[in-house]
């Protein structure tokens, strides 16, 4: 198909959602590990064990940066047993998602959720992503309202439903995508 000469080209914004433990996590680490070309900037989060316990979750930058998202604790804001850190998080996300200090072929997002969008910073840097032409790859909670219900209502994001029976199939089939969007630019 030829595109119109005035035609305005979509960036690629690939938002995976899925159940909690189905692996969103590991299949965008995965996605990202094959992308050796393409420059990559944002973040993942992991979840902190200790004697086989869940802890908290700890945010880790594209770039190797470390810090903690949440730990048990029950200072404001809270999500369940967790104490939700925003200085850290914001300290180390914020700058990695950021196109004028951090550019990127790529920004990658793990993830947009309660805990994420207690930070109005990074609320506002999502925002500002998404309005400008950046290709996205992240992962966005199942269920939520507000920011999260917009993203996922927007018509420049496709929303893929990760399950047990398919991640492991979309590895190959993301990056693919990735590096075909990422030739034509």
């Amino acid at each position: 198909m030829i595109e119109p000469v005035n035609a305005k080209k979509r960036a690629m914004r690939l938002f995976l959602t899925g159940a909690p433990g189905v692996g969103k996590t590991t299949l965008i680490r995965a996605v990202v590990e094959g992308l050796e070309a393409i420059k990559c900037a944002g973040f993942y989060t992991l979840e902190e064990r200790r004697g086989g316990q869940r802890v908290g979750f700890r945010i880790v930058t594209l770039s190797g940066r470390e810090g903690s998202l949440a730990s048990l604790g029950n200072r404001p804001p809270t999500v369940g047993r967790y104490s939700v850190h925003l200085d850290q998080f914001e300290a180390l996300v914020l700058p990695e998602l950021d196109s004028r200090t951090t550019p990127a072929d790529l920004y990658v997002i793990d993830e947009i959720g309660k805990m994420e969008l207690f930070s109005r910073k990074f609320a506002g840097r999502l925002v500002d992503l998404l309005a400008e032409p950046t290709p996205i790859l992240a992962t966005i909670a199942q269920k939520g309202m507000g920011l999260i219900e917009q993203i996922k209502n927007r018509d420049d994001i496709e929303l893929i439903e990760v399950s047990r029976k398919n991640r492991d199939r979309l590895v190959d089939q993301i990056r693919s995508r990735i590096k075909t969007e990422r030739e034509r630019m």
